[in-house]
């Protein structure tokens, strides 16, 4: 019987274990997508306890509280910090075979030393641990970053933010990671929102104009892209139900703006051709700019309405959704392809079925100004775990070349999370050690150095065009 998470964990051919320790390992971390909080890294902001680091935001560890039958009072009502952590403690020893498992005690021993396993039972042993770990200079928010060897972070940021903390982080010479926007437009997306009418106020109060038209919009826009630019920003990312694609006049896209202006009610196709022009005229925009364009989809959100009144959004009642058109994916692709304005994009569906869909659309639009230039990004929310890792890779193997992948990212809002990269390169190794082990790849230490190394992390430097 193999050791809890020894050195080998998830390492089980020779192999793999090559790979990982003499090639993935060492390797710096970029993570070009997260929900960390730019403030935070420019105060240096130093956590009072575990629960403070591991519980505060994280929804993924809120549903499993639930699952559990903990209160809410525990989860995210006003109960003392210990509390929380002892309801999380005795969750997890229940959590075999959940990702969570594996990150919680992956972040246990690479930033506090704590080589047991977390349970009911040991939860003061590893509170008090932890709390006064926390306490150490080197244990804040930069010292964090540092200790996982991260190079570059991006955050994600919505057009009408200052960007000021981004800027603080710049100007300061004593840290040395690059902190980046990345441009989220989804309020100015969703044009059938009822905060609609008052973002584009925001947005034109922002931009020191007047927005009475779609026109008015996207000048709004472009002036937010540029300010974006000039600080740095190489990257978009799109939170959408599905990428869609029905065309339109300018004249009915106008029309549709004024209504969504006046709060006023929308057809499904009326939405979908205002989504449609916002999008590709966003993506012609991307493409001038050399930005690459992120899509999530396949995300159903808020479907728990009582608790979305009581705690808002991203707060742990989300889920997969079965309705992304492979007919639609395509046509927006081409509408921006046929003019040569189709932007390195990556696709992320949160439905694995979407798998093989999108490693066979992404085939259709690969071209010489990049390698990679569609991505299939990598295993999402719901699916960034060893099942759903290794069939993402997989796929994304069979259907197109797994050597050129841009590799993971965190999606966290957690500083503790680096982990994950770990988790992952032990899997890439894992899986690419697989294949040699059976015949079906040489052994040939020069390409597969190489190719984890490359989407382990100089991938994604190349691919975004960062200076790390």
């Amino acid at each position: 019987m193999k050791a809890f998470m020894d050195e080998n964990f998830l390492l089980s051919t020779e192999c793999a274990r090559k790979l990982y320790h003499e090639y993935a390992e060492t390797m710096p971390v970029l993570d070009y997508h997260c929900h960390i909080n730019p403030q935070e890294i420019a105060e240096d902001r130093q956590f009072k306890n575990i629960t403070q680091v591991w519980l505060g935001g994280d929804h993924y560890k809120w549903r499993q509280m639930r699952s559990n039958g903990v209160d809410e009072y525990y989860i995210t009502g006003d109960a003392p910090d210990r509390e929380k952590f002892q309801k999380w403690a005795e969750t997890l020893e229940k959590l075999i075979g959940n990702p969570l498992y594996h990150w919680s005690h992956l972040e246990l021993k690479r930033y506090f030393g704590y080589e047991g396993h977390l349970r009911e039972e040991t939860a003061e042993e590893v509170w008090n641990l932890c709390n006064k770990k926390l306490q150490e200079p080197d244990m804040s928010v930069r010292g964090l970053i540092l200790k996982s060897n991260v190079t570059l972070i991006c955050t994600t940021d919505d057009p009408v933010d200052s960007l000021e903390w981004h800027e603080k982080i710049k100007m300061d010479e004593s840290f040395d990671v690059q902190v980046l926007p990345a441009w989220r437009p989804d309020k100015a997306t969703n044009v059938e929102a009822a905060i609609f009418p008052e973002y584009v106020r925001k947005l034109a109060e922002v931009g020191d104009m007047e927005i009475q038209s779609f026109a008015d919009l996207k000048r709004a826009i472009l002036k937010r892209m540029a300010y974006f630019d000039e600080r740095g920003c190489k990257v978009s990312d799109h939170g959408i139900d599905y990428v869609v694609c029905v065309p339109t006049a300018e004249e009915e896209v106008e029309g549709i703006f004024q209504k969504g202006l006046k709060g006023e009610t929308l057809t499904f196709e009326e939405i979908a051709k205002y989504k449609t022009a916002f999008l590709q005229f966003l993506g012609r925009e991307y493409h001038r700019l050399g930005w690459v364009m992120q899509l999530h989809f396949g995300c159903k959100r808020n479907n728990n309405g009582l608790m979305f009144q009581k705690l808002g959004a991203d707060t742990g009642y989300d889920c997969i959704n079965n309705y992304a058109p492979a007919d639609q994916l395509a046509d927006f692709l081409d509408s921006l392809n046929r003019t040569d304005e189709l932007p390195k994009t990556i696709l992320y569906s949160l439905n694995p079925n979407d798998n093989a869909v999108i490693g066979t659309v992404l085939g259709c639009f690969q071209d010489s100004s990049a390698a990679g230039k569609i991505q299939q990004g990598s295993a999402w929310w719901f699916n960034d775990h060893k099942t759903g890792m290794t069939e993402q890779m997989t796929s994304l193997a069979n259907l197109g070349m797994l050597a050129n992948f841009v590799g993971m990212l965190t999606d966290s809002r957690s500083f503790l999370s680096y982990t994950r990269h770990e988790y992952f390169r032990r899997i890439l190794c894992e899986l690419l050690g697989g294949w040699v082990e059976n015949g079906e790849y040489p052994e040939d230490y020069k390409v597969l150095e190489d190719i984890v190394r490359g989407v382990s992390y100089r991938n994604a430097v190349k691919y975004f065009g960062f200076e790390v």
